[in-house]
């Protein structure tokens, strides 16, 4: 939503709406009355978008109402239809509310405005409490006349100063805040501040008037009453009232165990258990109870999630580091529907792109699409890195079944030689295309991989450059480098800035999984997507999947401090699916600052891991089972396997549902010594359980199940960042390293001695590796 905010003061009204950089103002002043206010915002604004206004009102409000007229403005406020005359909603409120609310960082604030007059607002626990002490008592009239314009004029600087620290002390001693904030116009005429004090900025009123609408949850318009009204997303996590009732109720039951919470509930296992297009959860294996869950619930409803969903599929720029949109739900949303970014429907774009896919893919697979001898393509190489690289390979294991077992597919992304090298060592240069996957055509391991395979083609095929464009096309936008490589613009296909990396799967990045299952099977995947994207959009939150997932996540994150999260595919074909769910998860949620950059002071993304069942259980499971580290585990199944062959699908199963068992009870030490074991081997054999799991069941895994299970995961990792209040859609930490490395590879390669500028580790390696290197 675009908000306008208006901050009306005694000597200027400033304005200042969404996407802006610089406010715009206009004077105020004694004979200033609401319609010349509107009128002159109108003027000022004249250009700027916005569906809505905050205003910051220099007097008393009621139920989003003045209910007295400002003391140093004209007349007519009270009773004036605001949002009939600025023509949208409006949600008016005291001005030192405003900026109260842009100043609050979590606890009790006590927000004084040195003014024209004397602002005051408290906000305890996200409630906001907009007061009138300004007309209290003080000498011989009240604070306001001696610390507002009027005492400053009337007594001069020096006692103006006096007065402040006074008054600021005896409301400081009657209201026992733990943050005292000094704003308004005339705080800089303090030579220090009194003691616990820190300065406001007038630009926070701006944030408050933004804040108003990100927190609003009744879904009114216009005008609403702000006293006492939460205003918790507005606080730091640590400080929103859930997450301090669920630190509480942690403690009560941290050491609360599984057997007990099923012994006190026979139905558990069923009731803790949720279904949705197709996919089952049980997560009644979870050290959770009743209480947890709702406090949860209150987390995200207090974080805000429900209008971050609504954000993102809106189109909001919720990528606030790059503003950006983020619409990978616009890559599987069906034909016919709208989502409009920056003006534009992209849906009928992400449709265009789709067929040209089914277009080159039919011709490929087909055989009409030749090479540059004449032969069809049997070979199929995708070029990429990070989501053009993982989302591919894990598309492609997964659905292989559905895939052309007449033709091979490899996949291409580490710079080291031997990845390219041992992809192509057994191919035919005639019969192989390259997807050279790059958003900007310069991804430095992607164009040194497709530069080198233009090379090895061109050897094979007699050095005629006319060949790269019968065997390679481009995933990218920038037409000008993929030409200049020698690939045909029209075999380009191209996305969108609102799609992030490893979002991309279902974009023209999938255009090798498209070669090798069809366009059919592709877009059943992008229907199954669409199904969760669906599900999480419009079910409520104690029945989403992916926010049941991404909450209980954020529960054993923050709560129990687990540091990791396995993912346990009991299905073969699923093998990359791990790894996928590493850059997915880690990508987006490994971040250190919140979203207006602030230090977060709790834990976020936990790392995911992972391997196929069965081979986990004869490796790392004894960790899990019995090692000192709590490690939340999703398993994953399917009731029909795709290759069956005699008992191993119910064998396969059996174990899946075994280690969800014994992780959940464990074996205690009485069962143990009943069991007959000497009592040097009792301790090693005990299995103190109580370790928790979710199971995700569904099927058998199809193309449409793939995209259901990737939805499921993106939407939870989307949860987890509302929750932590960080941008889960930028990768700032992945730039460091490329930057480094683009200094230090000429120092590598340079014939003569290079000075080097880095620490004395780094200048070593670089002297060794350079000695090395130099005696091949």
């Amino acid at each position: 939503m675009r908000v306008l905010v208006v901050d009306v003061g005694g000597t200027h009204v400033k304005v200042l709406a969404t996407g802006q950089k610089a406010p715009r103002e206009f004077p105020s002043g004694p004979t200033l009355t609401a319609a010349q206010m509107v009128a002159g915002v109108k003027m000022v604004a004249a250009g700027w978008k916005y569906d809505a206004v905050s205003i910051g009102y220099p007097g008393p409000v009621l139920h989003g109402r003045p209910v007295a007229e400002p003391p140093h403005l004209g007349l007519g406020w009270v009773g004036f239809d605001y949002p009939t005359a600025l023509g949208c909603p409006v949600k008016l409120v005291n001005d030192a509310a405003m900026q109260a609310l842009g100043s609050y960082r979590g606890g009790k604030m006590l927000f004084l405005g040195l003014g024209t007059g004397l602002g005051s607002t408290l906000i305890v626990d996200g409630i906001v409490e907009p007061m009138e002490l300004g007309h209290l008592p003080y000498r011989d009239g009240t604070f306001e006349v001696y610390v507002g314009l009027h005492g400053l004029q009337e007594h001069g600087l020096t006692e103006w100063r006096r007065d402040v620290e006074d008054v600021v002390s005896r409301l400081v001693a009657a209201l026992q805040p733990e943050d005292v904030v000094l704003g308004g116009g005339n705080v800089h005429q303090l030579d220090k501040l009194p003691p616990g004090c820190r300065a406001g900025d007038n630009a926070n009123a701006f944030l408050g008037g933004f804040r108003l609408w990100e927190e609003s949850r009744d879904g009114q318009t216009g005008s609403e009453q702000m006293k006492g009204r939460p205003m918790t997303g507005t606080l730091p996590l640590t400080a929103r009232p859930a997450w301090k009732s669920l630190e509480a109720h942690h403690e009560k039951i941290r050491d609360l165990h599984l057997r007990t919470l099923f012994a006190d509930d026979a139905k558990r296992g069923e009731r803790l258990t949720a279904e949705a297009v197709g996919i089952y959860l049980d997560y009644s294996k979870n050290r959770v109870t009743d209480d947890t869950l709702a406090l949860l619930r209150r987390l995200a409803e207090e974080s805000g999630l429900r209008e971050r969903i609504d954000a993102m599929f809106r189109g909001d720029k919720i990528n606030v580091t790059e503003n950006r949109a983020v619409l990978h739900v616009a890559l599987r949303a069906p034909r016919g529907t709208s989502i409009v970014v920056d003006g534009k429907d992209v849906v009928p774009e992400v449709h265009a792109v789709l067929d040209a896919m089914a277009d080159f893919s039919n011709r490929v697979r087909s055989g009409a699409w030749k090479g540059h001898t004449g032969k069809r393509i049997r070979n199929v190489i995708n070029i990429g890195i990070g989501g053009s690289d993982l989302g591919p390979v894990m598309a492609y294991e997964a659905l292989r079944h559905y895939s052309d077992r007449a033709m091979t597919f490899r996949f291409v992304s580490n710079v080291d030689a031997t990845d390219l090298v041992e992809a192509t060592r057994d191919l035919n240069p005639a019969e192989t295309l390259f997807v050279a996957s790059s958003k900007t055509f310069t991804t430095l391991e992607t164009m040194t991989n497709a530069e080198s395979a233009r090379q090895w083609l061109l050897a094979g095929l007699g050095g005629d450059v006319k060949a790269v464009a019968k065997h390679f096309v481009a995933v990218s936008t920038n037409a000008q480098k993929v030409s200049e490589f020698g690939i045909d613009t029209a075999n380009m296909f191209g996305f969108w800035d609102w799609v992030g990396g490893r979002y991309s799967m279902d974009s023209a990045i999938g255009l090798s999984t498209m070669l090798a299952v069809g366009p059919e099977n592709f877009h059943a995947l992008l229907d199954g997507f669409h199904q969760v994207d669906e599900h999480f959009r419009t079910a409520p939150f104690e029945r989403n999947l992916p926010v049941l997932l991404g909450l209980l996540t954020v529960w054993y994150t923050d709560f129990f401090g687990a540091e990791t999260v396995a993912v346990l595919p009991y299905e073969q074909y699923l093998k990359r699916f791990p790894a996928y769910l590493q850059q997915l998860t880690m990508e987006s949620n490994g971040k250190h600052v919140t979203l207006d950059g602030a230090d977060v002071s709790y834990p976020t993304g936990p790392i995911y891991w992972g391997e196929p069942g069965t081979n986990g259980q004869h490796s790392f499971y004894q960790l899990i089972h019995q090692g000192t580290r709590l490690i939340p585990c999703d398993f994953i199944a399917f009731g029909h396997a795709l290759s069956p062959l005699g008992r191993h699908h119910d064998m396969l199963l059996a174990n899946v549902f075994a280690q969800t068992e014994a992780l959940a009870f464990g074996k205690p030490r009485a069962q143990v010594k009943a069991e007959g074991t000497p009592d040097g081997l009792v301790p090693h054999r005990v299995f103190q359980g109580n370790r928790p799991s979710n199971t995700i069941l569904a099927e058998r895994l199809t193309p449409e199940t793939l995209g259901k299970l990737v939805a499921l995961y993106e939407h939870s990792v989307f949860t987890q960042g509302v929750i932590w209040n960080v941008d889960s859609f930028d990768q700032w930490g992945v730039e460091l390293g490329k930057v480094l490395a683009q200094r230090i590879i000429p120092e590598l390669e340079n014939q003569t001695e290079p000075t080097l500028g880095h620490d004395s580790s780094t200048n070593n390696l670089i002297r060794r590796y350079r000695k090395s290197r130099n005696t091949r």
